[in-house]
Order: structure tokens, then sequence, then C-alpha cells
């Protein structure tokens, strides 16, 4: 009966760890989740604190910025698909967030693969880099994550 309990409680702290978690590899961040409409954006984080709308190589786009760094991005002005954070807020259930090392990463998130591109830029990323996929992005400088992206690979 005792390590019924135990169990239980184990798988309630993990649920809690989760559900704590802001940053869901391969689905979103802070509330927001890939395909969400801008309704229901509005609805998981209230108003942005800025809008940039523009255009670009794919067409029209927008950006909802809301504070502790988080951006909500809709290329093709309809549902999200991508979320971004810099602020160091924002974490996978693992603890894994802008701060955390690529150490961290790699043995955190063991379905991350690391490497570096053309200029030394360096990344560990879920998912790949295929157009109509999802990816989640660890942008890497001097070994810290600075960038963390969630979304849908355009072209």
């Amino acid at each position: 009966m005792r390590t019924l309990a135990v169990l239980l409680a184990l798988g309630v702290l993990v649920a809690a760890a989760h559900a704590g978690a802001t940053i869901l590899p391969q689905q979103g961040m802070a509330g927001v989740k890939l395909e969400m409409t801008k309704k229901q954006v509005r609805a998981a984080l209230g108003e942005p604190l800025g809008i940039r709308r523009g255009k670009n190589d794919f067409g029209p786009y927008t950006e909802f910025r809301y504070p502790f760094l988080v951006s909500v991005f809709f290329q093709g002005d309809r549902t999200v698909t991508s979320v971004r954070t810099s602020g160091r807020k924002e974490r996978t259930a693992q603890g894994v967030g802008v701060g955390s090392t690529e150490m961290d990463v790699k043995r955190k998130v063991p379905e991350a693969r690391c490497k570096t591109f053309l200029g030394g830029f360096r990344q560990c990323f879920v998912g790949s880099f295929r157009p109509g996929t999802r990816v989640t992005d660890f942008q890497i400088k001097r070994g810290r994550v600075v960038r963390i992206d969630v979304g849908f690979v355009i072209d």
C-alpha cells in the first residue's frame, strides 16, 4: 500500500512538472500551440503589447509581441506558424530554456541533435528543416541557449 502511495505521489509530481512546462517541443510554448488562431492566442495570452505586420517572400505575416520576450508569428496571417522566445521564463518540462548550456539541451532533450552551420552558427534542434515539418530550434551562442523557436519550416 505504501508503494502505491509513493508511485501516485511521483505521478502527481511528474504531471505537475509537465503542466508547468511552457515549452512543448514540436507543439508550442507560453500557452500557445501551433495552428491556433489569433483569437485563440488572444484568449490564451491577452492583448499583445505590440503587433507588427509585414510581407516577405512567403506572403503577409503578423507578429504578436508579448511580455517576457515571447513573439507569436502568423505567416500567411491565418494561424500560428511559430512561437519564439529569447527570455528566460519559458522552460521545457526538464528545465531547458534560454541560458541553459548546450550540454543541458543534449542531456535533457534526448531527441535534440546539435550541429554547426555556415558561419559558425550553432543549433540544437528537434525535428528536421524540411518544408512543412515542425521543428524546435535551440540557438546556441558561446555554449548557451540564446533563443528558442517552435514552428513550421516554411521553405
